[in-house]
């Protein structure tokens, strides 16, 4: 689930708007809620219900909500740091240290270099992190994404539905890895977070 929290982050208040797009948010106060109340939101939802990964629960910079709900869902659930880390390193390893979140979403063009995207990986598996390889909104049909998940290992990449030419060209990539590898790769099944041949 992609929450995208910052969208709705009341700027100068510990304040998250649920109703910000809709029309009678005013008649319906519950719709507004602090960091930590949607924590305990979000953790409910992980209670109730099969969620396994949650991307941007909360702004960028609410670094101390970050922290609240992954301390209470981030071992079951994958917490993913997208705006919060934006695959900076230094970000990253704030977010290590204040255990904020643990998995990376990384987007090559965001931080500018592959070998800094690298840097940020190694960073997260050093520290036992997830990482999301993930395409951007204005997606071309370039596979790079498809290859940097597979040599990274990352176990998870991000692309969308198979439904547009875009999208496609990542997971026809995959599939010509796949068959250029043969037996050599394998389906990480349960341990996709971090399969084996990780470790």
């Amino acid at each position: 689930m992609d929450v995208a929290a910052s969208e709705f982050k009341v700027e100068g208040a510990d304040c998250y708007d649920l109703g910000t797009w809709y029309p009678d948010a005013e008649k319906t106060p519950e719709l507004k809620m602090t960091g930590e109340t949607l924590a305990d939101f979000y953790a409910d939802l992980c209670k109730n219900y099969p969620l396994i990964t949650i991307e941007d629960p909360f702004d960028q910079d609410d670094w101390a909500a970050w922290t609240t709900f992954t301390s209470k869902v981030g071992g079951p659930t994958q917490v993913v740091g997208d705006d919060l880390t934006v695959t900076n390193v230094s970000r990253v390893k704030k977010a290590i240290d204040d255990k904020a979140c643990n998995a990376l979403l990384l987007k090559v063009n965001q931080i500018g270099t592959v070998s800094e995207s690298i840097e940020a990986v190694k960073l997260c598996k050093t520290n036992g992190w997830g990482v999301m390889c993930s395409h951007r909104s204005g997606e071309t049909e370039d596979t790079t994404i498809a290859d940097l998940a597979v040599g990274l290992c990352t176990g998870q990449i991000k692309t969308g539905a198979p439904c547009r030419s875009d999208r496609n060209a990542k997971y026809n990539q995959l599939m010509r890895i796949e068959e250029e590898l043969g037996d050599k790769c394998s389906y990480a099944g349960e341990t996709w977070r971090k399969p084996v041949w990780m470790a």
